[in-house]
C-alpha cells in the first residue's frame, strides 16, 4: 500500500499526464508516445475550438499541431479510428485485441440477410470509385438498425451499411472531411499481421484484466467503483471488476494507493511506480495553465477529479440552453497542480480570431501576475493552434 497526500496524488496524476511543469512530449514522436501510454484518447466531431482528441493532445504536446495528428492517423496509419471508450483513436497494433467486438458485429449482421446485397453494392462502388462516404452512394430501401458497436442510424441505409461493415472490421475510417466520414477496405490500410492476427486473449477475464489494467493506465489513478472510466467494456459488472482487481493486484501489475482523507483505496499501474516516486521527491515543477478537453482521459471520472481536486464539472453540451450553468462548450482551466476555473473559447475561424467568451474563476481564486501572465501563454498557444493571429476576450467572472 503507497500512501500519499492528497497534493502528491493530484502531481501525480498530472505528471502522468505530461500537464505538470516542463512538456513530458514533443510533436508528432510525442503525439505517438502519448497515446500508446493511455491507450486511447476519445474522439468526437464536435469543433468548436479543436475536436476533443486534438484538445487532449495541445495540453500536453509541445508544438502540437492538428496535422500530426491527421497524419498519424491517415498517412502514417500508426493510429487508426475504433471504439473503445466510445469514438476513440488507439494505436493501430491493439487492433487484434478488439476482435471480439468486430466478431460480435458479424454475428450481429447475421440477423439482417437483407444487408448482404447492400455491402455487395458498397464493396463494388469501391472498387469502382475509392473510398466513399454516406452521401456517395444511395441505397435503395429503408434499412436502418441498431449497430453492434453503439450507432443508431436512423433512415439512411448507406450509413447503416457502412457502419455495419466499419464495425465488423472490413472497412476503415480512410479519411474524415469536417464531420464526413470516408470509409475505404480495411485491407488497405492495416498491415495483413494485424488485420488478420487472431485475438491474442481469447478468454474473457484475461481480456478484462488486460482492458481494465489500460483503462488504469489511461486516467492514472482510479478506484474499484463504478465509474464512467470503465465504458464500453462488454461484460464488465461489478463482479467481474472485483475479479479483475484482485487478480492484477496478485499479479503484481496495480498497486494500491491510499490518499489522505479518501475513503476508497485507489489504484496505479506498477509501471507507473516511477512517477510516484518523483512526487514523493517533493517536486516544485514550473506552474502551467493549460486548456483541457471536455473529454479528456484525466476527467474521465468525474466524481474521482471532484475528490481530489475539488472540482466540479459537467460538460453542458447537452444540457438545455436555459438550465446551464456556464455555457454550451466550455473547458476547464488548469493552473499548476489545480483547477482554477473553466473558460467559454470560441474559435472563429472566417476572422482568424479566437474569443475569450468569459472565464468564470473557482471560488477563493485570486489571479496574480504569475498566473496572468501563464493564462496569457495559454491563450497564445490555443490561438496558434487554431490557426487564430488576434484574442478577443468578452469579460471575465471572478
Amino acid at each position: 500500500m503507497i500512501q500519499l497526500t492528497n497534493r502528491q496524488a493530484r502531481q501525480f496524476l498530472l505528471l502522468k499526464h505530461g500537464l505538470l511543469g516542463e512538456y513530458r512530449f514533443t510533436g508528432k514522436q510525442g503525439v505517438l508516445d502519448y497515446i500508446r501510454q493511455v491507450g486511447c484518447i476519445q474522439f468526437d466531431p464536435i469543433d468548436v475550438c479543436g475536436k476533443n482528441a486534438e484538445l487532449v493532445l495541445q495540453s500536453r504536446i509541445k508544438g502540437f499541431t492538428k496535422s500530426m495528428l491527421d497524419e498519424l492517423l491517415y498517412t502514417d496509419r500508426l493510429l487508426v479510428d475504433y471504439p473503445d471508450k466510445n469514438l476513440a483513436i488507439i494505436p493501430v497494433e491493439e487492433w487484434p485485441y478488439f476482435e471480439r467486438y468486430r466478431q460480435a458485429a458479424r454475428r450481429h449482421a447475421e440477423r439482417y440477410p437483407e444487408m448482404e446485397d447492400l455491402t455487395e453494392q458498397v464493396r463494388a462502388h469501391i472498387q469502382n470509385h475509392g473510398a466513399l462516404s454516406s452521401d456517395d452512394l444511395k441505397l435503395e430501401g429503408n434499412f436502418a438498425w441498431q449497430s453492434a458497436i453503439h450507432w443508431s442510424s436512423g433512415n439512411n441505409s448507406t450509413r447503416s451499411v457502412l457502419e455495419q461493415m466499419y464495425s465488423t472490421g472490413e472497412l476503415i475510417i480512410q479519411r474524415k472531411k469536417g464531420t464526413r466520414k470516408y470509409y475505404d477496405i480495411a485491407g488497405k490500410y492495416i498491415q495483413p499481421n494485424l488485420l488478420n492476427a487472431p485475438e491474442p486473449l481469447t478468454d474473457e477475464l484475461e481480456h478484462h484484466k488486460w482492458r481494465v489494467l489500460r483503462r488504469i493506465g489511461a486516467v492514472g489513478l482510479l478506484w474499484n467503483r463504478a465509474s464512467d472510466a470503465w465504458l464500453n467494456i462488454w461484460g464488465l459488472k461489478s463482479g467481474q471488476r472485483n475479479e479483475v482487481f484482485r487478480q492484477l493486484l496478485h499479479e503484481g501489475r496495480i498497486v494500491a494507493v491510499a490518499v489522505e482523507q479518501m475513503k476508497d483505496r485507489l489504484y496505479c499501474r506498477a509501471e507507473d511506480l516511477p512517477l510516484v516516486e518523483a512526487v514523493l521527491q517533493n517536486p516544485a515543477p514550473k506552474l502551467r495553465c493549460e486548456l483541457i478537453a471536455p473529454l479528456d482521459n484525466l476527467i474521465w471520472d468525474r466524481k474521482l477529479i471532484n475528490e481530489l481536486f475539488g472540482f466540479d464539472y459537467t460538460w453542458e453540451i447537452y444540457t438545455p440552453a436555459l438550465k446551464r450553468k456556464f455555457g454550451y462548450y466550455v473547458l476547464p482551466l488548469l493552473y499548476g497542480e489545480s483547477f482554477i476555473g473553466r473558460a467559454e473559447v470560441i474559435a472563429e475561424r472566417k476572422t482568424g480570431t479566437l474569443a475569450v467568451k468569459n472565464i468564470w474563476y473557482e471560488n477563493g481564486i485570486k489571479p496574480t501576475k504569475s498566473f496572468r501572465a501563464a493564462l496569457n501563454d495559454c491563450f497564445q498557444n490555443f490561438a496558434l493552434f487554431n490557426g487564430c493571429k488576434t484574442i478577443w476576450t468578452e469579460s471575465m467572472n471572478e
